[in-house]
């Protein structure tokens, strides 16, 4: 069973602020003692952390959505209620962070022990105290704890590695990074032997390393999704130095320059930032009888290729005999060290913008919406209105009141009154339903 989970999509559902409280003083010998009722607590946020024990996603998989715990509701004697605690939830080194509802990236969790704040807690509800004035020295209003915030969201996980693997199934990649580092990744002699991305340090005598990864599964149409190329793509985009490895030792003398290009228009297709990168062509294979012969033919191919804008350095070895393996990794250390990083986010900005062409503008939308029931009755909606309506307090006919204030200096009535509205129907907000009068 493969065990690799690089891409899933959760809930995440932060917790309710407590609500307000209406209490008054009563000790003995205090007359006319005021309001008293505290504030209700924080709700508990959502927070991802980096944890760089783990590897894969696979803990998401069975476990989707989260819901942090409600703040505490606001007591007697101006006390507040106790805000809940935040729900921190582990997410491997790499990890990216995409909004379903909006397509944007809110966070890319690459720094160890990085936090993001992926769904917010509601603040507490106000208690009565905060309500007194001159006009009203007892007033019996309270709002309810804030609603926390709901996201949709999609984890990405991209393999932080400096090198990346890259070419045909069965060139090698599995069996040089068996030799350069301590990974041991399944190496057989059929295709497709590695199902997902393999990953390992390279440690030089001269006290240098670097992490190395095989990107498995690609062939031509991978980054239209033949094979296992598309799904293992995105992990290529963090990697500042690749190896391409091209099997020397086919009948078909042609064979390696055709993998070759085939791989490369791969890699544009996917993100064109990928040819930038500094790219090694690794000869492998080269113990085997063809080898050589196939080599010189490759080189010639390569020279005669007028769309390259310059010629690639090859580089033969052989993973099985070791030959000219540690010349390869110092070669490559060399690179590094002259490679800055490179962004690696350019695809991420593209789907993303993919995903704000078809999805609405929240800066755009009206702080109410009007419509009308098949029975005639009318609905208020919208995101501002429905917080107000749940941050109030309707067992209390001053919140009441106050409420209606607010839907009037919001525009609400004025708007009914525009769209017909008539004395006694029934207007509605989510269950709660009240007569309209004049």
């Amino acid at each position: 069973m493969n065990m690799f989970v690089d891409q899933i999509k959760i809930e995440v559902h932060a917790g309710k602020g407590g609500d307000g409280m209406v209490a008054f003083r009563r000790e003995k010998y205090v007359p006319n003692g005021g309001p008293a009722g505290g504030d209700g607590g924080r709700g508990g946020s959502i927070i991802l952390k980096v944890d760089e024990g783990l590897r894969t996603l696979m803990d998401f998989r069975y476990h989707r959505i989260f819901k942090a715990k409600n703040g505490g509701n606001g007591m007697s004697k101006q006390m507040t209620g106790p805000s809940a605690e935040d729900t921190i939830i582990a997410v491997p080194q790499g990890t990216t962070v995409r909004d379903l509802d909006t397509g944007e990236i809110i966070g890319d969790l690459v720094e160890k022990d990085q936090e993001l704040v992926v769904a917010k807690g509601g603040r507490g509800g106000r208690g009565n105290i905060h309500f007194a004035s001159a006009k009203n020295p007892a007033p019996e209003i309270a709002e309810n704890g804030e609603p926390g915030e709901d996201h949709y969201l999609e984890l990405e996980l991209k393999m932080l590695a400096d090198v990346g693997l890259i070419g045909f199934p069965s060139v090698g990649k599995s069996t040089l990074l068996s030799v350069v580092t301590g990974a041991k990744p399944k190496i057989a002699a059929y295709e497709f032997t590695t199902l997902t991305p393999n990953l390992g340090m390279v440690m030089l005598p001269d006290g240098r390393d670097f992490a190395m990864a095989d990107m498995p599964g690609l062939i031509e149409g991978a980054s239209k999704g033949i094979g296992l190329g598309l799904k293992f793509l995105r992990h290529i985009e963090r990697t500042r130095v690749l190896l391409h490895l091209v099997d020397m030792s086919s009948e078909d003398p042609h064979q390696a320059i055709e993998r070759y290009r085939q791989i490369n228009k791969e890699l544009a297709n996917y993100d064109p930032e990928l040819l930038k990168r500094p790219q090694i062509v690794v000869a492998t294979k080269m113990d085997l009888p063809n080898s050589a012969d196939n080599l010189a033919t490759f080189k010639a191919d390569l020279a005669a290729d007028k769309t390259l804008e310059k010629q690639p350095e090859i580089f033969p070895i052989s993973a099985v005999t070791h030959q000219g393996v540690q010349q390869l990794m110092k070669l490559t250390a060399d690179l590094l060290d002259k490679t800055p990083a490179f962004d690696s986010e350019s695809h991420d900005k593209e789907l993303g913008a993919e995903y704000r062409a078809a999805a609405p503008d929240k800066k755009d939308e009206a702080d109410f919406t009007i419509t009308k029931d098949e029975d005639g009755t009318w609905v208020l909606g919208g995101e501002k209105l429905i917080r107000l309506f749940k941050m109030t307090d309707l067992t209390h006919e001053e919140s009441q009141l106050r409420f209606a204030r607010q839907l009037r200096h919001m525009g609400v009535d004025d708007a009914l009154r525009a769209k017909g509205v008539q004395d006694g129907d029934l207007v509605r907000i989510e269950k709660f339903v009240f007569e309209f009068i004049q």
